[in-house]
């Protein structure tokens, strides 16, 4: 196993992924920034997913026909691109194009990462290892940022997101030399296997983002206090740092089909518990049980995504988790419908328990049990950089 590529794809993963939540970190001073409210400042957040989904497919394919660090070069590029645009203007119109285009770099930045440490021959723990560093650059600009603004001013959101997409460059420059597939499936969308695995994201990384979004008011109209609340939505996120790898490293043969119904009966547990409206104690370990569980199953579905497509392991990937992306647009605005209905949004995650229980019959179906990740695969005998 290369280590570099390893590296590269860590960094290009868990640094690019700072970009999803840095603004929702300076939200006040953003809006006071641009004169506009905060629902125009969370536009930019959704201006963000857009293109972070619309870039996942293009990139994967891009992935498996020049090479995971090309592609992570230029998503590289795209996001210092955008934040050099928001870096210089505070007009909301201009600051939406901004984000447009770093939502390119960080779509494409989570499958050219995932796919480098694939390239590399990472296993399903190196793989997991990844899926936490994507957790952990959006979780620490949630913890970085708002102090860096009240010190340094809003722009800080943008120009730290700019020095460590700069940062990122440094190891996949130097992670040349990759076997690469060489060539591009053109069958990826209508490969009808890949589609559990999409049903499994969905229900465990995109539920779970849609729910540590709303766990905070939720709780706040229990009762808790902003740190409280802020606490709990966290450990919705944070928590999946830890379970990935772990989830990757227990991840061998039939084992991880009972893993994964396992993670998602306690995933439904656990939005059960937040459903109930009982005591604060019980609501913070439904969120923490929320965010353990939803983090096991990543390097299982990854790995068996790139299994069933040897040709094509970036646009598997890619086709995977935009079902999550896909989930987290869409639910996102829905789960808040709920706040306006009896039970204070408690309705919302009585459905997001629903729906995780709904997604167990794709497990079976999903190919979880096969052997290892599919190995470097160059058929052409070409090499990336």
């Amino acid at each position: 196993m290369a280590r570099t590529p390893v590296v590269a794809g860590l960094a290009t993963g868990g640094l690019l992924t700072w970009n999803v939540s840095n603004v929702g970190a300076a939200a006040d001073r953003l809006a006071d920034a641009y004169g506009v409210s905060l629902a125009a400042v969370g536009l930019l957040t959704t201006a963000l997913f857009l293109t972070h989904l619309a870039a996942q497919l293009p990139a994967g394919r891009a992935a498996d026909l020049r090479g995971a660090r090309a592609v992570a070069l230029a998503a590289i590029a795209a996001a210092v691109a955008g934040n050099a645009i928001l870096l210089t203007t505070d007009l909301w119109g201009m600051a939406l194009v901004g984000r447009l285009i770093v939502g390119v770099g960080s779509g494409a930045g989570f499958v050219a990462g995932l796919d480098l440490v694939r390239a590399a021959g990472g296993g399903p723990f190196l793989q997991g290892l990844y899926g936490g560093a994507t957790m952990a650059g959006g979780g620490l600009a949630l913890i970085v940022v708002p102090p860096l603004a009240a010190a340094a001013g809003w722009r800080a959101a943008y120009w730290t997101a700019l020095v460590l997409a700069a940062a990122a460059a440094v190891p996949v420059l130097a992670a040349g030399g990759l076997q690469r597939v060489g060539h591009a499936a053109g069958t990826v969308l209508r490969d009808r296997r890949l589609l559990p695995l999409g049903v499994l994201q969905a229900a465990t990384f995109g539920l779970a983002v849609v729910a540590g979004v709303w766990v905070v008011p939720l709780l706040e109209r229990q009762g808790a206090s902003p740190a409280l609340a802020g606490a709990a939505g966290g450990m919705v996120l944070f928590a999946g740092i830890a379970t990935r790898p772990w989830g990757g490293r227990l991840a061998h043969g039939g084992r991880r089909t009972t893993l994964v119904v396992a993670s998602l009966a306690c995933m439904a547990l656990g939005a059960l518990l937040l459903a109930a409206g009982g005591p604060l104690a019980l609501s913070a370990a439904g969120a923490l049980l929320v965010g353990l569980a939803a983090g096991v199953p990543f390097a299982s579905i990854f790995a068996a995504a790139q299994r069933l497509r040897p040709d094509a392991p970036g646009a598997a990937v890619a086709l995977v988790n935009g079902c999550a992306v896909l989930t987290i647009l869409v639910g996102t605005p829905l789960a808040g419908l709920a706040f306006d209905l009896p039970g204070e949004g408690r309705i919302a995650f009585a459905v997001l328990a629903a729906l995780v229980v709904v997604a167990v019959p794709a497990v079976p179906r999903a190919g979880l049990g096969g052997g290892v990740a599919a190995p470097p695969l160059a058929p052409t005998g070409v090499e990336d950089g």
